[in-house]
């Protein structure tokens, strides 16, 4: 059975155990990738893969991160064991974040994820173009929808 194969039997494990209870919180799948999954975690961890740096450091190379949402989830990979924080007992303090061991095991998987990503970004771009180009739902038409998009494709 392939890799992909397995996590995918393990993951429908999860869904089909206890439908009534599919959370986070009950999850585990869910709940990591709730973590690494969202609009900046990816991007911090990468961004701290070859040396500790500097709040002000991180905020420069992610820019459009705002400094709230940038300590938020800096806090979080915190919580979850991905960074830890150093203060440096000078004056004023000085923090450096820097990726745990945990943390490091990510960076294969997402540079797998990454590598994905850069060879397939035109195959996504042509069918964003074509998606967003495709007539919408008309309302009272009697093919809409992703009927209607699907529709050529029918035998």
């Amino acid at each position: 059975m392939s890799t992909a194969s397995s996590a995918i039997e393990r993951f429908s494990r999860f869904q089909t155990d206890d439908a009534q209870s599919v959370d986070a919180v009950h999850c585990p799948v869910r709940d990591v990738l709730d973590r690494i999954g969202d609009k900046w975690s990816i991007l911090m961890i990468m961004t701290l893969a070859t040396r500790s740096q500097r709040f002000s450091e991180l905020h420069r190379a992610v820019r459009d991160i705002s400094k709230r949402m940038l300590t938020q989830t800096l806090r979080d990979l915190e919580r979850d064991g991905l960074i830890t924080r150093h203060v440096f007992p000078t004056k004023p303090p000085s923090v450096e974040y820097r990726l745990t061991p945990l943390g490091r095991s990510l960076l294969d998987p997402m540079a797998g994820l990454i590598d994905w990503a850069d060879r397939r970004y035109s195959d996504i771009h042509d069918a964003r173009a074509r998606f967003d180009g495709a007539p919408r739902d008309v309302p009272g038409s009697v093919v809409s929808g992703s009927a209607a998009r699907f529709a050529d494709d029918a035998p």
